[in-house]
């Protein structure tokens, strides 16, 4: 009798999912037909959206490398509290003597110094000693140097949004500007520059393509005395 009862409350069931009626306790019960038609999919292997869990490797989410947690903030500000302390140049490019944009040069004569540093993901601090160590380079040349201006680039790797990497970019050639002020150079000589991911020099999909895009570049104009 039991079952009876059961094939008669599925069968009214399914009568009324066909039935188009605009009360609220119609659209219940369609409702109702509807996850009951989903649940007999599943047993059937039809539903498209789920699958047997065979065992730990079935779930599946992002690798702890490729995940880059974006923040809204991100894309309204490019500096940090404490970068906002340093004051940007008094003269834009192409006033006061120096000249556009596109006449600072990368200083290939003098790579030895001004070589590239590189950034973790999703970070725009310094972390490794070598690169700490050529920013010191680089401020020792320009205190011998007090003529030559520096503009310093930030670069990101392909994973994220344009927008995400450019404020990303912002930030990183920002904080390698605020560290040669702290070693002592003129704010008036530091320049920065943000690409984003625009200008890879790699182009790949690799976790050693993604780290060599994340990098800062240094691009120098030596003002005629």
């Amino acid at each position: 009798m039991k079952k009876i009862f059961n094939l008669f409350f599925i069968a009214t069931l399914l009568v009324l999912t066909s039935c188009e009626r605009s009360s609220n306790t119609w659209e219940n019960v369609k409702t109702a037909g509807r996850y009951l038609q989903k649940g007999v999919n599943s047993l059937w292997g039809k539903d498209s959206n789920s699958y047997w869990v065979q065992s730990e490797e079935d779930f599946k989410g992002p690798d702890e490398e490729d995940f880059i947690p974006l923040n809204e903030q991100d894309l309204k500000s490019g500096f940090s509290k404490s970068d906002k302390n340093f004051s940007q140049p008094k003269e834009n490019f192409g006033e006061g003597g120096l000249p556009g944009f596109d006449n600072f040069k990368t200083p290939s004569h003098l790579a030895a110094i001004f070589k590239k540093v590189y950034f973790q993901t999703d970070d725009h601090v310094l972390r490794d000693k070598e690169d700490l160590i050529i920013i010191q380079k680089i401020s020792n040349y320009m205190k011998n140097n007090p003529n030559v201006y520096l503009c310093a680039e930030g670069h990101c790797d392909e994973r994220a949004s344009a927008a995400y990497n450019m404020a990303l970019g912002t930030r990183r050639s920002n904080h390698l500007r605020v560290l040669l002020i702290k070693h002592g150079i003129d704010f008036n000589r530091i320049y920065t520059v943000s690409y984003g991911r625009e200008k890879p020099i790699t182009i790949g999909h690799t976790s050693q393509d993604w780290h060599l895009n994340r990098r800062g570049e240094f691009k120098i104009f030596e003002k005629q005395k």
